[in-house]
C-alpha cells in the first residue's frame, strides 16, 4: 500500500488511515532519531508555514516553530492579538490570501468549522493545532511517545479527546 499525504489535511484523527498513522509514527520517529544523531536532512527547504493561533499556547506554537525550522522552513506565527483573522477578515478571505503565500497552515483556534473553512478555502494543507472538536496532532504526539515508553503496538492503545477545557 503507497501512502500519500503530500498536500493533504489533517483535521482530525479521521483523516488519516490506521497504515497512515502508523507511517506517520514511523517517519516522526526516524526524524527525531537523526536529529539526535546529528545527521538531519531538512526536507522543507524553502518552505513557508503559517501559524494562526487564536488560543495562545507555548507547547503547541513550539513545536510546530522547532520541527519546521528544524526541516528548513520558515514560520510566520499569527497570535489572538496580532491579526484580524475572523474579525476584520473573513476566515475565507484569509484563507485564499494566505494560501498563495504559504505552503501549509496550522491553526489552533475554538471552533472546528473555522478549521474547515481554512482547508477548503487555502488551496494548501491545514492542521488542526487544537479546536474545541478536536486534537489530532496532539494526538499523534502522544502515541509517539507512548510507543516510545510502553512499546506496545499501535493497535493495542487507546486515546481519547474530551475537549479542552481550560481554553
Amino acid at each position: 500500500m503507497s501512502i500519500k499525504l503530500h498536500g493533504r489535511s489533517v483535521l482530525s484523527l479521521d483523516d488519516l488511515s490506521a497504515d497512515e498513522i502508523r507511517f506517520l509514527l514511523k517517519l516522526a520517529a526516524d526524524l527525531k532519531a537523526a536529529k539526535q544523531a546529528g545527521h538531519e536532512i531538512p526536507r522543507l527547504v524553502r518552505k513557508n508555514i503559517a501559524l494562526i493561533f487564536e488560543k495562545d499556547s507555548t507547547r503547541t506554537r513550539t513545536g510546530f516553530e522547532v520541527a519546521a525550522y528544524d526541516q528548513g522552513a520558515h514560520v510566520t506565527y499569527f497570535g489572538p492579538s496580532g491579526s484580524h483573522i475572523g474579525h476584520k477578515e473573513s476566515m475565507k478571505d484569509t484563507a485564499r490570501v494566505l494560501g498563495r503565500m504559504y505552503d501549509a497552515i496550522e491553526y489552533r483556534g475554538f471552533a472546528q468549522h473555522q478549521a474547515e473553512l481554512l482547508a477548503t478555502h487555502a488551496g494548501v494543507p491545514v492542521y488542526n493545532g487544537l479546536t474545541n472538536e478536536a486534537h489530532p496532532t496532539q494526538i499523534l504526539a502522544d502515541f509517539m511517545t507512548m510507543r516510545e515508553f510502553t512499546h506496545k503496538h499501535l493497535s493495542d492503545m487507546t486515546v481519547a479527546f474530551v475537549g479542552e477545557g481550560r481554553d
